[in-house]
């Protein structure tokens, strides 16, 4: 089967993308409302774009009313912002911080999740999540036809939760992706929780 995209329109063209292009990781973000409450929603067009600087990317749609999504003008007004990487166990309370709210609602309120410090950054993370990355809004560039904010997110800081971190042959640190167990996302309702770690040595 071939899929001719320039058939369709662009609900259609997004229901193609994400049942095609999996697993995608997610990006769980914390952001600052203003008055200083805190937002958090998950974004699933997202990865790490570049090492020097360290930036990160999301992009964001809009509301089903056309307006931008508090995450957007948050980071855009205060600069500031938490990518999450949310694991198994999270599935069910990331998708309740999914749904559209009124600007200004906390969503950890509503699911009753706890924050603590961010050592070194001004926002904090939330307690349960293995990974996280303290980010500075480095560009916001509007594509597309609806259009998309295209986010880029300059990475301050990680956090890695010590229960998920071993040491290699030769001493380093590293991260074991099984303990982290990330959540992906698929197409529709559909998640995919982590699997076997496939090894393959990289060729010299």
């Amino acid at each position: 089967m071939y899929i001719d995209l320039s058939e369709f329109g662009p609900d259609a063209v997004y229901i193609q993308m994400i049942q095609t292009l999996i697993p995608r990781p997610i990006a769980w973000v914390l952001s600052e409302n203003e008055g200083g409450s805190l937002n958090l929603a998950p974004f699933s067009y997202f990865n790490a774009v570049c090492s020097d600087p360290p930036l990160i990317m999301l992009s964001i749609g809009r509301k089903p009313d056309g307006s931008d999504k508090d995450t957007r003008v948050n980071i855009e007004q205060r600069g500031h912002f938490v990518i999450h990487i949310p694991h198994r166990e999270q599935a069910r309370v990331l998708t309740q911080t999914s749904a559209t709210r009124a600007a200004g609602v906390s969503e950890l309120e509503e699911a009753g999740l706890e924050t603590v410090p961010f050592e070194g950054f001004s926002l904090p993370r939330l307690a349960e999540c293995r990974i996280a990355y303290a980010c500075e809004r480095h560009e916001i560039r509007e594509i597309g036809g609806t259009p998309q904010s295209l986010i880029l997110g300059r990475v301050r800081r990680i956090y890695v939760d010590d229960g998920v971190t071993i040491r290699d042959a030769k001493g380093r640190l590293k991260v074991d992706a099984a303990k982290v167990d990330p959540l992906g996302r698929l197409g529709a309702s559909e998640y995919v929780s982590f699997g076997e770690v496939i090894r393959v040595p990289r060729p010299v």
